[in-house]
């Protein structure tokens, strides 16, 4: 099997919290996700993330996925 390619999609999870002034544990609950999986997505280690999470963090951060989500083609 084939070394895993890095993936070029960032995560501005950090930045969308700090301006709303909500704490990740905080998101978590509304969003019925736990801490643990959020702090994956935050720090860039996420592999995938479900339509219906997305969807879910971008109802609470009252934001756009392309809010949430760039691609950096480096």
């Amino acid at each position: 099997m084939p070394p895993e390619e890095a993936h070029q999609i960032e995560c501005h999870l950090a930045r969308l919290l700090d301006e709303r002034g909500m704490t990740l544990a905080e998101l978590a609950a509304r969003v019925g996700v736990t801490v643990a999986n959020l702090s994956v997505l935050k720090n860039d280690r996420a592999k995938a993330i479900r339509f219906s999470t997305l969807s879910a963090i971008c109802r609470e951060l009252h934001c756009q996925p392309g809010d949430l989500l760039t691609f950096d083609p480096r």
